[in-house]
């Protein structure tokens, strides 16, 4: 069975909408599914014009997790470490970045250069919610379901499930969803910080796209290099991460001179406003 993904970029090709298209199956991922969701966000990460993407699944369902039928076949797309790339180190908008390796879900241990936000409908599951934790912010709707629903059939988390989960809610509140495999619903994902904004339903597209633009709208080189540091820097000793965070920041410093000189000269982004950014909307 081939690969079911689409792309669609908008609002001037700066935002990427990657959809997961295998509703009949809850977009459940196969091997050829998950490479290519891996390969549509290398492209993205390396387009000169794109700034985020908006990754999501069709017909109302994020995502349940890996196809259980290859696993079940032992699909050997989905089990062993797929290369992509040469093994040589990588940099991409002058940041360094890893796309030598996919995990069985696709694009699990690729590091971008650019964020990604997940547009959660219906449920984030298994396989499914470590796709969801690898993004950098999720955008709920109301009857969203997140849930480690693999502990019922004994398959593993192998998409980072187990430190990206514990890194965004902290040990005691992932060990009660990786032991238990409870759902939750999206109020709670929000109150635990697994969800970042929550909408109503049918709204979480529109929102997280909503969201992306106000992203895009910023100076990109420092709110990268900022969003790098921070993602690579968690659990390093603070002087060690102050020294990346320091040699990030100075490579990037051009853009803080544009941005001091348009606060300074032009009054822009005064008392703590957005609007020259994006806008009355709201992040």
């Amino acid at each position: 069975e081939g690969s079911s993904i689409q792309i669609d970029k908008v609002h001037n090709k700066k935002i990427w909408v990657i959809s997961i298209t295998r509703p009949e199956v809850r977009n459940c991922v196969n091997g050829p599914t998950g490479s290519a969701l891996a390969q549509a966000l290398i492209e993205f990460d390396k387009d000169a014009e794109s700034c985020v993407a908006v990754l999501q699944g069709k017909g109302g369902f994020f995502c349940a997790g890996a196809d259980l039928k290859a696993v079940s076949g032992l699909d050997p797309a989905m089990l062993p470490l797929q290369p992509v790339g040469d093994g040589k180190p990588q940099v991409t908008n002058n940041l360094p970045v890893n796309y030598d390796m996919t995990g069985p879900m696709g694009f699990s241990r690729l590091t971008l250069s650019k964020p990604v936000i997940a547009a959660v409908a219906g449920p984030a599951v298994a396989g499914g919610l470590e796709l969801a934790c690898w993004c950098d912010l999720r955008v709920a709707e109301e009857d969203a379901m997140f849930g480690v629903f693999c502990r019922r059939w004994g398959v593993p988390l192998m998409d980072g499930g187990t430190l990206r989960l514990t890194r965004l809610i902290g040990l005691s509140r992932a060990l009660d969803l990786i032991l238990t495999g409870r759902p939750i619903k999206a109020d709670e994902a929000y109150s635990i910080g697994l969800a970042n904004r929550v909408v109503p339903k049918g709204k979480a597209l529109e929102a997280a796209i909503e969201l992306a633009t106000q992203i895009a709208a910023f100076p990109q080189a420092t709110l990268r290099a900022d969003r790098l540091t921070a993602i690579n820097s968690f659990g390093d000793p603070i002087r060690e991460g102050l020294a990346i965070e320091y040699t990030r920041g100075i490579a990037v410093l051009r853009d803080a001179e544009k941005g001091a000189f348009e606060f300074s000269a032009n009054k822009k982004g005064r008392h703590g406003s957005f609007d020259d950014f994006h806008g009355k909307s709201k992040l």
